[in-house]
């Protein structure tokens, strides 16, 4: 079945980005001249997504509000002859047919995936973290739904990580089958090294098949009292195939200070309307 819907999840505190999240959205901080968010849901249309179920919270109205029509704004432009800006927020707006639902108490991950499931219904789906913006062509996203497709099974973007990060992840384990694809069989959340079964860690991209609802429903809250996405997956690998994929392309944590510094740069430098400046004024820095 092919893969038409997408899962983003929208609905976290972003307390590592305080005070800056003290009164927007982490998502709609911006990266360059884009909100956060607006790199997941261009990523999702590349992938062929047509509706995306949004997962917010009580504090993400302007999350909501960045992909709907703004016709004071549009008239401005309008009257001004700015044409191509009026041009990008109509396409902002019509990307997509965005549907929101609300995660009303932080419960897990997997507590917001079960909020999309009466909009995805009995289908197969792309679930995305925002706070993860990749960098790649064709986009991770795109990858992904590629794999799906060959393989008929739920799909986990995997990247190799350093020790020293292992303990920061869940750890992915099983028999490779070509391409960066493998066959999961084990899967363990934020392990100590020596209990690593590999240095392949977990990302923010999932293609799963809707069976993933019925197991979410049945797995008992875990740390937190929080449903954790990672126990539903170990328990969906014993119903049917789940595999990583380690994708071709870069990833920034925009969840984290560094990470958003890190990302606006890459992505400023391959913009070929501001990248030959930034390199320009990157090689000025005296980094004595």
């Amino acid at each position: 079945m092919q893969v038409r819907k997408a899962v983003i999840l929208a609905a976290g505190y972003g307390t590592r980005m305080l005070p800056a999240t003290k009164a927007q959205p982490k998502e709609s901080l911006a990266l360059v001249d884009k909100p956060i968010i607006q790199y997941t849901v261009e990523e999702a249309v590349a992938a062929g997504i047509t509706q995306i179920c949004m997962v917010t919270s009580a504090s993400k109205r302007a999350v909501e509000d960045h992909f709907d029509r703004s016709m004071e704004l549009e008239v401005l432009l309008a009257e001004k002859g700015d044409t191509v800006r009026l041009e990008e927020l109509r396409r902002i707006s019509d990307m997509a047919d965005i549907v929101y639902v609300r995660q009303k108490e932080q419960l897990g991950i997997g507590h917001a995936v079960l909020q999309a499931r009466d909009v995805v219904g009995n289908e197969p789906f792309l679930l995305m973290f925002p706070d993860d913006v990749t960098l790649a062509d064709p986009g991770v996203s795109k990858q992904m739904v590629g794999v799906y497709e060959r393989h008929g099974g739920s799909v986990i973007a995997v990247e190799e990580v350093p020790d020293a990060e292992v303990e920061q992840y869940g750890i992915v384990g099983g028999d490779d089958v070509g391409d960066g694809v493998v066959r999961l069989n084990r899967l363990v959340e934020k392990p100590k090294l020596e209990d690593a079964p590999s240095r392949l860690a977990i990302v923010g991209r999932y293609v799963l098949t809707p069976e993933i609802f019925s197991v979410l429903e049945e797995t008992k809250p875990g740390k937190n009292g929080e449903i954790q996405i990672t126990d539903a997956l170990s328990a969906l690998m014993a119903l049917q195939p789940v595999f990583a994929y380690q994708f071709t392309g870069m990833r920034f944590d925009t969840g984290r200070p560094l990470g958003l510094l890190i990302a606006a740069i890459q992505l400023g430098l391959h913009r070929e309307d501001i990248g030959p400046g930034l390199r320009e004024f990157l090689g000025t820095i005296d980094l004595g």
